[in-house]
This record gives C-alpha cells, sequence and structure tokens, in this order.
C-alpha cells in the first residue's frame, strides 16, 4: 500500500514512513491545502485530508498539531503555530508567570482520508510548562518537560518514542493493520 504525506515538513514524513514501515510506503508531497479553524486538531487534520484527497485522488495523510496550556484554558490550542510565530516562547511564559498551574499538553491529529472516507486518529502527551532547556528540537519544545525532561533535551529518538506524533500515528499503524 502507498500513502502520500502531505506535509512541507521532511521530518514528519520521516517519522511517518518509519512508524508505517511494513504496513505502507509513505510518499512525501507538499500540497497547500486550506486550514479551516477549529478547536480540535483532528477536525483540522481531518478538513486538509479532505481537501488533499480531492485533489490527489489517492490515499493521504495530513496531521495538525496543537500546544494547550490548562492555566490559560487551553490556550493556544490549534493555533500553536500562529502563537509561536507572533509571541513564541517567551510570550507564553510571561502569561504563565503569575500562574501556579503549569500543566500543558501537545495533541496532533492525523487524518487518513481514501475512496472510504476520512478517519482520524489522535495523539497526546502531557507535560509541564518550565524555563527553557535544551538544544534540540522546535517550537515549544525547550519549555515544555515531560519526566523530568524537556523535549529540546531529547534526542531525536527520545522524543519520537514518546512524543504526540507518534502516539497518533500508532494508531493510524494498528487501524491499518486491523482494517
Amino acid at each position: 500500500m502507498k500513502i502520500t504525506f502531505v506535509t512541507s515538513n521532511l521530518h514528519k514524513a520521516r517519522e511517518a514512513a518509519g512508524i508505517l514501515n511494513g504496513i505502507a510506503e509513505v510518499e512525501h508531497v507538499e500540497l497547500e491545502c486550506p486550514e479551516i479553524r477549529n478547536d480540535s486538531v483532528a477536525e483540522v487534520a481531518k478538513g486538509k485530508a479532505a481537501y488533499a484527497y480531492e485533489k490527489l485522488g489517492r490515499p493521504v495523510i495530513t496531521d495538525d498539531t496543537g500546544f494547550f496550556v490548562s492555566a490559560l484554558n487551553g490556550f493556544p490550542g490549534s493555533c500553536a503555530a500562529f502563537v509561536q510565530k507572533t509571541i513564541g516562547n517567551e510570550g507564553i511564559l510571561c502569561l504563565l508567570s503569575d500562574k501556579t498551574d503549569k500543566s500543558a499538553w501537545f495533541e496532533t491529529g492525523i487524518a487518513y482520508a481514501d475512496e472510504d472516507g476520512v478517519s482520524v486518529f489522535v495523539g497526546r502527551i502531557d507535560g509541564t510548562v518550565v524555563s527553557p532547556k535544551g538544544v534540540h528540537g522546535f517550537g515549544y519544545d525547550p519549555i515544555f518537560s515531560v519526566g523530568g525532561k524537556t523535549l529540546a533535551e531529547m534526542s531525536e529518538e527520545e522524543k519520537n518514542a514518546i512524543s504526540h506524533r507518534s502516539r497518533g500515528f500508532l494508531a493510524l499503524r494498528n487501524w491499518l493493520v486491523t482494517r
């Protein structure tokens, strides 16, 4: 089986190919997909997958990731990329400066579309917002701690073993195996 992963991030495509190895061959394609505004990353990914399938006419995967901070009522949520570009980690830390609850989570929606429709799989990882540490990763990784280490302090292999995205892809893999 061949699946096209529609993303501008080659790293994500490599990660997906590794997780789906033996189940599907993953092809990477960049395609500008309209992104609906929704609080749910699963719904955003679903909308992109439906669009990509309509344009390409073959099985596709799309994804969307959100960063949710409990003390900020889930902000930035599915707008994580925009917030990262505008206020960055310093802005998030500033918003949390007077808060005691620093709990947060990442959530990724992985959408698979083919002639039978769109199926969505969600992966989540819980952690805590901390002062920046580490040099690896990107985005919120330096301020998101899991088990005493930020994602930016972990190697790519360590991060991928526990990440929200890998959990979503594992759910997709299990579904493809039993389908």
